[in-house]
Formats: structure tokens, C-alpha cells, sequence
């Protein structure tokens, strides 16, 4: 699943969610009160912890383009190396199927 369709879906989501609240806002009753209640609530989580994730991620990167640009050499070593190591495990497990 990529980024945009997952961001796509949480939208969706969250406009699906804040029209069943505005849908039951005539309905009586405290437990659809309650839910709605909780609904709202964790919209404004969803929306936070969203949110926190997404400065992370930016951090994460930047971090990392910093990293690379000080030392590309060595970036490419660990690339490489990475490379080579998933190579020989995939490699590895197609011999041990056959």
C-alpha cells in the first residue's frame, strides 16, 4: 500500500466518521451521545498521532540526507553491503526450495 492511497483511505475515513456524527446529531440517547462523544475523540487522536508520525518521518529524512551528504562513501558501502546480504539470504532460500 503507498503513501498516497493510504492517506487517501485515512481522509476517507475521517470525512465517513464526522458525517456519522453529523447524521446522528438529532438522534436522543445517551449511549449514541457516547459514541459520538468517543468517535470525535478519537478522530482528534487519530489526527494527532498523524500528524506526530508525519514529523518523524520528515526528521527521519532529513537525518538520513544529512547522513548521506557527509558521507557518501560510506553510504554507498552499507548500501551495497545490505545489497549483498539480502542477495545471499534470497539467493539462499530459492536453493532451498528446489
Amino acid at each position: 500500500m503507498n503513501k498516497q492511497s493510504t492517506s487517501s483511505e485515512a481522509s476517507q475515513l475521517a470525512e465517513d466518521a464526522r458525517a456519522l456524527i453529523a447524521a446522528t446529531a438529532d438522534v436522543a440517547g445517551e449511549k449514541v451521545s457516547e459514541a459520538r462523544k468517543r468517535l470525535a475523540a478519537a478522530l482528534e487522536r487519530a489526527k494527532e498521532i498523524a500528524g506526530t508520525v508525519r514529523d518523524k518521518a520528515v526528521a527521519g529524512a532529513k537525518a538520513t540526507d544529512e547522513a548521506v551528504r557527509e558521507h557518501p562513501y560510506q553510504a554507498i558501502a552499507v548500501g551495497v553491503g545490505v545489497g549483498l546480504i539480502l542477495g545471499y539470504m534470497l539467493g539462499r532460500r530459492g536453493r532451498d526450495r528446489d
